[in-house]
């Protein structure tokens, strides 16, 4: 791989003045992919939400006030691609992640409601896999392909997890074969459209749930083949009502050990991490804290980026109950990101290969 950090400034202000960007047989014109950092830094991340806000509407304004928080830019952007609303390519969220430096991380959530722990009776994996959105997504991925700077892109969030319908126990029996004939599926129709610059993401819970053997990550994994990156979601505690969670460092060894021996050549991306700030027990900044000093010291290699969950939403009728995970909402978080990613091993510039 050769890093061409300056490539992609000159792709991104081709792109805003609106150059057309039909693919052509030559090398250095393809759509290019993220690549790797160099080793031992992490590229930085940030899922930008608000209070309420919808996982696939995201604002500039909601970016702005996260990284005004912790001093840094960021090299990557997450959000969703909610199909129940619309299937069709994020291009203008995508254009201004863009505009700012950074990379469009998508979820492609095919699923027709955003509940939680209910089967999926439209976008499922057996309609997935035959071809019945194939439409759809080949105007995603002639979009994508377009789009021509990288794009990451996952598909089956956390689906090790009871919570998202891509889960086994959503779609027994072989729930794990159904997923990973759904996923090469996805991933070759979008291929096919010499979506080249998308790199795709296979995202895991840090620990199976329900815990039960046709449910362990490593039987959902489609192969190394359609996946370019490995990633992973490792929370503290997610609503005040909450009692306890496992220690972050417990569950991020016991899941990148699994990811390392499931595929070990393949880079990790610690997708989502965070903890409310307003827990009667468990606190926050030590916790913070705790998370980015272990990334920073290198304690697990095969790491190379990390975004908080920087939202907040209401649990139910009670403001006390409320979700508080905003870095900017936290003056003594906010120090803690300050002081830590001011680290040179924090990389808020991406670079992609040509």
């Amino acid at each position: 791989m050769i890093a061409r950090p300056h490539l992609y400034v000159v792709l991104l202000s081709l792109a805003l003045v609106g150059m057309g960007p039909a693919p052509s047989a030559s090398r250095d014109s393809r759509p290019v992919p993220l690549s790797l950092p160099p080793e031992g830094k992490l590229y930085h991340g940030v899922y930008p939400g608000r209070f309420q806000g919808s996982e696939s509407d995201i604002r500039p304004a909601d970016l702005e006030a996260y990284e005004q928080a912790v001093g840094r830019k960021v090299a990557w952007v997450y959000f969703s691609n909610e199909w129940s609303v619309d299937r069709t390519f994020p291009r203008a969220t995508a254009e201004w992640i863009r505009a700012r430096g950074a990379v469009p991380f998508i979820r492609l959530m095919l699923r027709s409601s955003t509940d939680l722990g209910r089967p999926e009776r439209i976008f499922t994996l057996e309609a997935i896999a035959r071809g019945t959105f194939d439409r759809d997504l080949r105007d995603w991925g002639d979009a994508a392909r377009a789009f021509r700077t990288p794009i990451l892109l996952e598909f089956g969030t956390e689906v090790n997890g009871r919570w998202f319908p891509w889960n086994e126990i959503h779609n027994a029996p072989n729930g794990p074969a159904r997923f990973r004939k759904a996923y090469r599926h996805l991933v070759d129709v979008i291929r096919s459209r010499g979506a080249t610059n998308v790199s795709w993401v296979f995202h895991v819970n840090a620990a199976d749930d329900p815990q039960t053997a046709s449910n362990r990550l490593e039987g959902y994994y489609p192969g190394d083949d359609v996946v370019s990156w490995l990633a992973v979601s490792a929370y503290g505690v997610q609503t005040p009502l909450q009692s306890s969670s496992a220690p972050f460092v417990a569950q991020m060894d016991a899941a990148v050990t699994r990811l390392t021996r499931l595929a070990p050549n393949k880079p990790i991306l610690l997708a989502e991490f965070g903890m409310v700030s307003s827990h009667p027990v468990e606190r926050v900044v030590p916790w913070a804290e705790a998370a980015l000093t272990s990334l920073l010291q290198n304690r697990w290699p095969q790491v190379r980026g990390f975004a908080w969950w920087n939202s907040a939403w209401e649990n139910d009728t009670v403001p006390s109950h409320n979700s508080e995970m905003r870095v900017q909402a936290v003056p003594e978080l906010a120090r803690v990101f300050r002081t830590k990613l001011a680290s040179p091993l924090v990389l808020d510039t991406p670079s992609f290969d040509q």
